[in-house]
């Protein structure tokens, strides 16, 4: 018997998406003391990536109204990074039909980016490959999240993959963005991803939401089905019931390149504050919509509301609309 937990795989990279998804709680809104300290935290735990936010179009989101992570302009970002001149690879996501991206997403060499996230849902699709294609020509490593995939058809997963396979994509995740999925599941999709990319060199990421307390968990089985791309954002901030955290994360891998110590030293510092002004995590109005497969859009709603511990109420009126 082999005991494979206690060593590593070196093909694992992880990317940290604190500032993006973290920043669907606050509209965006960090400051730079704090994007600054995730992003030295991020070069001192040894992170592979960090996603700086989201390339979305200021035609459908008012500038006004979120903060700079919201667009990811370059003054904006190089006045946190520099010229990033370390081993850290800077990505932002672009999420289709929502983007400008043949105007906003610069050619490579005039950007302090690396990767371009496409994030699209099934029916996005052919916008989406058009996104991948666009970025792939400007230079710059793309990556595919396939959003939302616990409500898409079997016939139309297999289609995508199909789809995606011709495409210059390095990466494609699987992303469990209800929190509604399973190990088995997780299992099951990792598989299936491979095997669709089978010669291709393309790495299979995920991407866990917590609803369900499972986003760990559910990470390590990606793990060890294969998935060699990992997500995870700093004490699990993100959307809703958040992310897998990284601080497990770190610790889990054993690879001698993370170390967790930068990580809790930033959650010390930062994020035990933070907690004080944002709510985040697996509240129960988030384990209702995981367990039922839904979008935590209206868990979000009642939490925002006056009559937010109402389970009950909540729960039938979600069972009945089903």
């Amino acid at each position: 018997m082999s005991a494979p937990w206690i060593t590593y795989r070196p093909e694992i990279k992880v990317l940290d998406c604190t500032v993006r998804d973290g920043g669907l709680v606050n509209d965006h809104m960090f400051d730079d003391g704090m994007v600054k300290d995730i992003y030295q935290t991020c070069l001192d735990a040894g992170v592979d990536y960090m996603e700086l936010g989201y390339k979305a179009s200021k035609k459908l989101f008012a500038p006004a109204k979120f903060g700079s992570w919201k667009f990811c302009d370059e003054d904006d970002m190089r006045r946190i990074v520099g010229e990033n001149d370390g081993s850290l690879k800077l990505a932002a996501m672009a999420d289709a039909e929502k983007t400008d991206y043949h105007e906003d997403i610069l050619p490579k060499d005039q950007s302090v980016l690396d990767v371009i996230r496409v994030a699209t849902y099934v029916h996005q699709l052919p916008v989406a490959v058009d996104m991948i294609n666009d970025a792939h020509q400007k230079g710059y490593e793309v990556t595919c999240n396939l959003m939302a995939i616990s409500v898409v058809q079997e016939p139309e997963i297999d289609q995508a993959l199909e789809v995606l396979r011709e495409t210059p994509a390095s990466t494609v995740v699987v992303v469990d963005s209800f929190g509604s999925l399973y190990g088995e599941q997780v299992a099951r999709l990792v598989k299936k991803y491979r095997d669709a990319f089978d010669g291709t060199g393309k790495e299979i990421g995920i991407h866990a939401h917590n609803n369900q307390q499972l986003a760990f968990a559910n990470t390590i089985e990606a793990i060890i089905h294969g998935a060699n791309r990992i997500d995870a954002t700093m004490a699990g901030i993100g959307r809703g019931a958040g992310n897998c955290p990284m601080e497990l994360l770190v610790g889990f891998l054993r690879n001698p390149a993370y170390r967790i110590r930068p990580v809790l030293q930033l959650l010390q510092d930062r994020f035990v504050d933070l907690r004080q002004k944002l709510e985040w995590g697996a509240l129960v109005p988030y384990n209702i919509t995981g367990q039922l497969n839904q979008h935590p859009r209206s868990a979000i709603s009642l939490l925002a509301g006056d009559d937010k511990d109402n389970y009950v109420e909540f729960y039938d009126k979600l069972v009945s609309d089903l």
